[in-house]
C-alpha cells in the first residue's frame, strides 16, 4: 500500500479513537467538552514515559495512557460534572488549556520544545485492531442498560433522575470512557509521529473532535465513524490547493451543518435495522407528499 494512503488511514484510525469517546460523552450523554485534547495530551505523555523512559512494550504504554487519562477524568468529573449546561463546557475548555500550559513548562518532558525520539511503534494493523475493539466495546456499552440510561440523561436529566437513574454516576462513566479513549489516541499519535509537543493538543484539536461528532450525527456511532473518515481525509484531498485547503474544509463543514443540521446520519445507525428504518421513513415522507399533492389538486378542481 502507498505510504501516503497508509498514513491517512493511520491518522483516521487515531482520530476515530478520540471521536468515539467524545461521541459517548457528547452524542449519547449530552455533555459538550471543548477540552478533550487535554486528555489526549495526558495519554501521549504517559505513553511516552512508559515506552521511552521505562522501556516497556507499546501495549503497556497504551494501557497506561488510557488509565492515566481516565484517572484524571475522575478527578475533573468530581469537580465539574455537577455544573449545568455551558458551565461544564467552559470548565473543560479551561482544563484543556491548563494541561497544555503545564506541559509547556514541564522541562523534564521537553517543555515547549516537545519530546522527540519516541519509538515508532504504530502500524496500520495495530491501529485498525484497536479501533475495531473500541467500536465493539462502545457499541455494546451504548446498547446496554447503561447506554440507555446515558441517553435518558441526555434527553431529560430531571426525568431520568426521577425514574431512579443515578445521573452523576452515568455522567462519570461517560467521561471516564471518553477520556480513556482520548488518552489511547494521544499515545498512538505520539508513537506514530515519534514526537509530541504541547501545541499538538491545543483548543483547535478539541474543536476539531467536537465538529466531527456533530458532523457525523449526535447519538450515532456510525455517524462518528463516517464523520472521522470524511473530515480526516478532506484536508488531504485538497492538499494540492495549498493554503486554500482549510478554506474548502471549513466550507464543506458549513454546507453540511446548514443543509443537514442533524449531521450526516442524525441519530441513525448504518445497521440492517437502521437502514430499513431510514427506508421506511423515506417511503412514509414520499407517501405524505404525494397525498398532500393529490389533495391540493383535488381542491383546485
Amino acid at each position: 500500500m502507498d505510504a501516503y494512503i497508509q498514513g491517512i488511514i493511520i491518522l483516521t484510525g487515531i482520530n476515530l479513537l478520540a471521536v468515539l469517546g467524545l461521541s459517548v460523552l457528547t452524542g449519547f450523554t449530552g455533555l459538550f467538552s471543548f477540552g478533550h485534547a487535554g486528555f489526549m495530551a495526558i495519554g501521549a505523555y504517559v505513553g511516552a514515559i512508559f515506552s521511552s523512559k521505562l522501556g516497556l512494550p507499546f501495549a503497556a504504554a497504551i494501557v497506561a495512557a488510557a488509565a492515566g487519562a481516565g484517572a484524571v477524568s475522575v478527578l475533573i468529573g468530581r469537580l465539574t460534572l455537577k455544573l449545568k449546561g455551558d458551565y461544564f463546557c467552559i470548565a473543560t475548555l479551561g482544563f484543556g488549556e491548563a494541561i497544555r500550559l503545564i506541559l509547556n513548562n514541564w522541562k523534564w518532558a521537553g517543555g515547549a520544545r516537545g519530546w522527540d525520539n519516541l519509538p515508532a511503534s504504530v502500524t496500520i494493523w495495530n491501529v485498525l485492531i484497536v479501533d475495531a475493539i473500541a467500536v465493539v466495546l462502545v457499541w455494546n456499552l451504548l446498547n446496554s442498560r447503561h447506554g440507555r440510561n446515558m441517553v435518558a440523561v441526555r434527553e431529560e436529566e430531571l426525568a431520568a433522575q426521577m425514574a431512579g437513574v443515578n445521573v452523576f454516576r452515568y455522567k462519570m462513566i461517560a467521561l471516564f470512557v471518553s477520556a480513556a479513549l482520548a488518552g489511547m489516541a494521544g499515545a498512538f499519535m505520539g508513537h506514530y509521529m515519534t514526537y509530541i509537543t504541547p501545541k499538538l493538543f491545543n483548543m483547535v484539536k478539541s474543536t476539531d473532535l467536537t465538529i466531527i461528532v456533530i458532523f457525523g450525527g449526535l447519538g450515532s456511532v456510525s455517524g462518528s465513524i463516517l464523520g472521522t473518515l470524511l473530515l480526516t481525509a478532506l484536508p488531504e484531498i485538497f492538499r494540492a490547493f495549498s493554503q486554500w485547503r482549510l478554506v474548502f474544509y471549513g466550507l464543506a463543514v458549513i454546507v453540511i451543518m446548514v443543509g443537514r443540521p442533524q449531521g450526516l446520519i442524525g441519530g441513525m445507525e448504518l445497521t440492517p435495522a437502521g437502514i430499513r428504518k431510514i427506508a421506511a421513513e423515506r417511503r412514509a415522507k414520499s407517501a405524505l407528499a404525494a397525498a398532500a399533492k393529490a389533495a391540493e389538486q383535488g381542491g383546485e378542481e
